[in-house]
């Protein structure tokens, strides 16, 4: 038997069935998530793949003495864990500032809090809120996240949050994803005049 020949079609016949099926380990980026909602302040952005719910990621505003509470709520399908989670968060327009603040601990039964950092992004508006080195929250469902965010004089009562959220499974067979969308809130409380 010619072994060369043999190993040669067995190699060729392995290249051919493996041809069709995508790379295992791969990154996934979902960014048309369907935005539901019970009002203008209350909303979440709920990302699918392949008809399966891969996470949602809500908030439930609220005003109160003229300051925006922003309570968020990152729910993930079981066997993902949260490696990070990006905000940015404007109120227009472009030019007038509001002020954005991380008011809860944010952190697990046993961990110390992630690390954050809040920045001003370039040539983009509003502040950005970056969360890593989730630790023990990082495979749980996130509500201990909350912003307050205070309006300058020349905001409106719209008020935009863009989510960024990357989920890893650590198993080289499952896809990571990477979750985007933009939330649209509305406060009438916040009109003048």
């Amino acid at each position: 038997m010619n072994r060369r020949a043999f190993l040669g079609l067995a190699g060729s016949a392995g290249a051919v069935a493996t041809a069709g099926c995508s790379a295992p380990g791969k990154a996934e980026t979902l960014s048309d998530p369907t935005v539901r909602g019970e009002s203008s302040h209350r909303k979440h952005l709920s990302f699918t793949a392949d008809g399966e719910e891969i996470a949602k990621v809500g908030v439930d505003g609220r005003v109160d003495d003229g300051v925006i509470e922003l309570p968020f709520e990152i729910w993930h399908r079981e066997g993902t864990t949260v490696d990070a989670i990006t905000l940015r968060v404007w109120m227009p327009p472009r030019d007038a500032a509001a002020e954005v603040a991380v008011v809860s601990p944010v952190s697990g039964d046993s961990s110390p809090p992630p690390e954050l950092t809040l920045s001003v992004p370039d040539r983009k508006q509003g502040q950005r809120i970056e969360i890593t080195d989730l630790d023990d929250l990082a495979d749980e469902t996130i509500s201990t996240l909350e912003l307050l965010v205070r309006p300058g004089a020349d905001n409106g009562s719209e008020l935009f949050v863009d989510a960024t959220v990357d989920l890893g499974t650590g198993d080289w067979l499952e896809s990571d994803y990477t979750l985007g969308g933009r939330l649209d809130l509305s406060f009438r409380e916040l009109q003048t005049g």
